[in-house]
């Protein structure tokens, strides 16, 4: 009887657990889709980091913009991740790999980020555009905003580094 109560229990925490990423990918920023490696480091080549660069990652699934660009870059990187599960697996690689840079769980939208020189994302269309009010109000004259595989609402990118192979179009936009 207590076995079968402690089994449901797990079960149940287990199905609230997923079924929150789930909500998280339809009514967040999307789904978790890891960017290839070579994607990550291209990214980075053309954003151009500069050491001690503030680098925002939104939607920073398990970490590896933000890792890269703390350890290849010597940025101040950090990213947001809200789903859990996908936050839980960033912070897995922090702690196993010593992967760089920090991950906060929450939604971005909340946070600060008027000091950053960078912001990457790789978002839906649909959230890119929500999110470009939040890019207008707060960030900086000077602030790179690099979006990888789509474009950010009716902004006009400032370069457009084209689709090569598997890694998908770059764009760039200098607020």
């Amino acid at each position: 009887m207590i076995l079968g109560i402690i089994t449901l229990i797990i079960v149940l925490a287990v199905i609230v657990f997923l079924s929150i990423g789930f909500y998280i990918m339809i009514f967040g920023g999307g789904p978790f889709i890891p960017t290839s490696m070579p994607a990550v480091h291209k990214v980075l080549k053309h954003a151009k980091i500069k050491k001690g660069d503030k680098v925002y990652d939104i939607g920073a699934g398990d970490g590896r913009f933000v890792h890269f660009a703390a350890k290849d870059y010597k940025a101040n990187a950090v990213g947001f991740e809200l789903d859990p599960f996908v936050f839980f697996l960033a912070k897995l690689r922090q702690w196993f790999w010593g992967w760089k840079g920090k991950m906060i769980r929450g939604n971005f939208l909340n946070q600060k980020i008027s000091d950053a020189d960078i912001i990457i994302c790789y978002m839906m269309p649909k959230s890119l555009k929500k999110y470009q009010k939040k890019f207008d109000k707060e960030l900086k004259k000077g602030t790179k905003v690099i979006s990888y595989a789509f474009k950010i609402g009716n902004w006009k990118p400032t370069k457009v580094i084209p689709k090569r192979g598997k890694i998908s179009k770059i764009l760039i936009y200098k607020i």
